[in-house]
């Protein structure tokens, strides 16, 4: 206990218990009416998070430095599970996407996995110097990426191109590598967006969020109505009146404008501040790691999970176009909950070490 990180256990007790109460106060009418059950989604929801802590306490145990030695099998089965998404009764497919894997008895994202087995290669593999990498990293990046986009999933691209990136200049990297990769990047990004037309729909639906609501897209226009709706304190717990089938994916992705509706300008910046305060005390821990692949391990754990809440905050506030992507420990699903548990566990081996 004396080696236990209470400020990052407080932080992430406080996101896990709040996440649990939003999906139940988000979910209970579209569950009702879905299942004839208030609870279906939160119930989910709480064996998840049950067994996120469980992971949680086993990594927390675990030594972090054996992941060393396990982290090309780890890369190589995360890569090949990104391949199963499209296999014929494998792969699940919901809304366009194949990004699930269905084995009958568990149904998970793989893409969920490869933030963390990514962040675990990269550090290995940058734990020493090494001349001309740079040529080798941007392929091993470039065949990820790839697979994600196919699925498509462009904002899980997004957090693991940043997160790769964090990792290589924390090792060391020259920084006129980003300023070269940085225009093709974002070139390459627009291209992407331009060829597939609901990506282009929902950017030319960001670009009209300064002009009449009338103009925007109506996932946007209820995401505004909700914030605007919940001015400086909020309407009160439960008090949601977009819960009622009004927000799309207000269980999941848009689970933030329900609680600034509820909670208020002041509940959501209280929110923002706690992941803040994560970021943090997660690179507080980098810092005091005692080994290089520690202090790189615990960078590349705070990157994707720091810029996946970006991503979705930035979203649900109209700063960022729509990605689809799920805000940690609060929105609802099992996959990115318990990967983002395993994280944080790793990141407490590394605190308990760093203390010996």
């Amino acid at each position: 206990m004396k080696r236990l990180d209470l400020p990052l256990l407080s932080i992430i007790l406080i996101l896990t218990l709040f996440g649990l109460l939003m999906v139940y106060d988000s979910s209970s009418v579209m569950a009702y009416n879905i299942y004839g059950d208030n609870y279906a989604y939160v119930k989910d929801q709480l064996l998840w998070m049950f067994l996120g802590w469980g992971v949680l306490i086993f990594f927390a145990i675990f030594d972090y430095k054996r992941f060393y030695n396990l982290a090309l099998p780890l890369l190589l089965v995360a890569l090949g599970m990104l391949i199963l998404v499209f296999l014929p009764g494998i792969g699940s497919s919901a809304k366009g996407a194949s990004r699930w894997v269905d084995l009958g008895i568990v149904r998970f994202q793989p893409a969920e996995f490869v933030k963390l087995a990514l962040a675990i290669y990269l550090a290995a593999w940058f734990s020493h110097k090494e001349k001309g990498r740079l040529l080798a990293f941007s392929l091993l990046l470039g065949a990820v990426l790839l697979l994600i986009m196919l699925e498509p999933d462009m904002g899980t691209a997004s957090i693991v191109l940043f997160e790769a990136v964090m990792v290589y200049f924390l090792s060391g990297g020259n920084m006129m590598h980003f300023l070269v990769g940085m225009p093709i990047v974002g070139i390459l990004g627009f291209i992407l967006i331009k060829i597939e037309p609901y990506r282009a729909a929902r950017l030319t639906g960001f670009l009209e969020v300064g002009g009449s609501l009338e103009n925007v897209s109506y996932h946007i226009k209820q995401i505004l109505i909700a914030l605007g709706s919940g001015g400086l304190f909020g309407l009160g717990l439960g008090n949601s009146l977009q819960k009622y089938a009004y927000l799309p994916e207000n269980v999941t992705d848009s689970i933030f404008p329900i609680i600034a509706e509820e909670f208020g300008f002041i509940g959501g910046v209280g929110l923002i501040l706690l992941f803040v305060l994560f970021v943090w005390r997660g690179l507080f821990i980098a810092t005091r790691a005692k080994d290089t692949f520690g202090k790189l391990l615990a960078g590349g754990i705070v990157s994707f999970i720091g810029i996946q809440a970006v991503i979705n905050l930035g979203a649900m506030t109209a700063l960022f176009p729509l990605t689809g992507v799920p805000l940690p420990f609060i929105s609802y699903g099992g996959s990115a909950l318990i990967i983002d548990m395993a994280a944080i566990g790793i990141l407490f081996s590394i605190a308990k070490q760093s203390k010996q």
